[in-house]
């Protein structure tokens, strides 16, 4: 079975000036965006330099990330790739044994 490309992407090394608002302008040539959002530092909120944009269609998201990964944007080279999914976590104790309720 063939992997399947993600929908969400990576963006790292995004200027500070970046706001969600922008970096959803940057991608929406490529496609419909469910979700453009920047990771904020959480005392002061400001932009950490990356952030995740998720379109509605792979093919897209594919499109998107080969056109900007390793391009100059607002003065920065920025790099773009599929995010990784989190692998699914379980409920397993220090020993390796199954927690019991």
């Amino acid at each position: 079975m063939a992997k399947r490309f993600t929908t969400q992407l990576f963006v790292s090394r995004l200027s500070g000036y970046t706001t969600d608002q922008s970096l959803r302008q940057l991608f929406s040539p490529f496609g419909q965006i469910r979700e453009a959002r920047l990771i904020k530092d959480s005392q002061t909120q400001r932009p950490k330099g990356f952030g995740f944009v998720t379109f509605e269609s792979e093919d897209d998201a594919q499109k998107a990330m080969k056109a900007f990964d390793g391009k100059i944007v607002d003065g920065r080279l920025i790099f773009v790739e599929a995010a990784k999914e989190e692998p699914p976590t379980t409920d397993v104790n220090t020993q390796g044994h199954y927690k019991t309720s």
